[in-house]
């Protein structure tokens, strides 16, 4: 799909020196998720033009017709601006079709109208406690990234180190071959792109046993997590729960534990969320999870 990920090679560092002891190409790769504002530029020809056919159309056309014929421009000229936009997010979840626009928008009436509101306590959830109770996280440094979206979703700003992404990578790659009887390594069920990781006996049901996948565009990541470790993550700074984890009586794609993490810019940042994955990996599988290796590969 053209147009949709802006990647600008140049030799200047990052101004987030992230995982600086990782070997990778010496060129560093900015990713840009574009979301362009509805903008109307008019020269002096075309405001006259406007003008010209505004004032005939008066004279000329019912007004009622006229207000429809003024609306449905404005409509469309949204629309076309709204769905380009979708466009540019990038291949997720839902097809990059216009069926698969429309299915967004009506989804998007029923999404959750506050990201950073924790789930409500679930006395019967199991198991009973998350990881982070009694190993809380640190906060994150700095504002919060701007997301956007739905599915996909994805953050528009801050984005992470390539370098982090790629020892993220390695990270869940090498802890699939290492315990291949208890998770494997695959395209993530959710989004149908990105690499995933997946319990092989869950004991939480998500989409084939998904613990989490990595987005390739902007390298944030969604994960399945305990209620008690999704309110964790929020009030620290490092995600955002999923807008289809509002408590509806339609049924969404994704399940209401389905949280974002935001991508690691640096080798502390990403040690953070690799500590997330693994209360992902106990929330889904009920057993502890350890990922090997993480100073190894920086």
């Amino acid at each position: 799909m053209s147009g949709v990920l802006t990647r600008t090679n140049t030799f200047t560092h990052s101004s987030i020196d992230a995982c600086p002891n990782q070997d990778v190409d010496p060129l560093a790769i900015n990713v840009t998720i574009r979301q362009d504002p509805l903008t109307v530029t008019l020269d002096g020809t075309a405001i006259f033009a406007i003008s010209l056919v505004l004032m005939l159309s008066i004279h000329l056309v019912e007004p009622s017709v006229l207000a429809v014929s003024v609306g449905l421009t404005t409509g469309l000229v949204f629309i076309h601006n709204d769905y380009q936009n979708y466009l540019k997010l990038g291949p997720g979840g839902t097809p990059a079709t216009f069926p698969g626009y429309i299915r967004i928008n009506w989804l998007k009436l029923w999404a959750c109208r506050d990201p950073f509101n924790p789930l409500p306590a679930d006395p019967d959830v199991q198991p009973a406690v998350g990881v982070f109770r009694n190993k809380p996280l640190p906060y994150r440094c700095g504002l919060r990234p701007k997301v956007v979206g739905i599915a996909p979703q994805r953050q528009v700003n801050q984005f992470g180190s390539r370098e982090c992404y790629l020892a993220l990578r390695r990270i869940l790659e090498n802890h699939g071959h290492m315990n291949s009887d208890e998770v494997g390594v695959g395209t993530s069920c959710f989004e149908k792109h990105g690499l995933g990781l997946f319990a092989r006996y869950p004991f939480n049901n998500t989409c084939q046993g998904e613990i989490c996948h990595v987005h390739n565009s902007d390298y944030s990541m969604h994960l399945n997590l305990h209620p008690d470790d999704v309110k964790e993550v929020i009030e620290k700074g490092w995600g955002q729960r999923h807008p289809l984890t509002s408590q509806c009586l339609l049924k969404m794609p994704v399940p209401k534990q389905f949280t974002m993490v935001y991508a690691p810019r640096s080798m502390d940042e990403l040690k953070v969320v690799c500590q997330i994955i693994e209360a992902a990996g106990y929330w889904v599988s009920a057993k502890e999870m350890k990922l090997e290796g993480l100073e190894d590969m920086m």
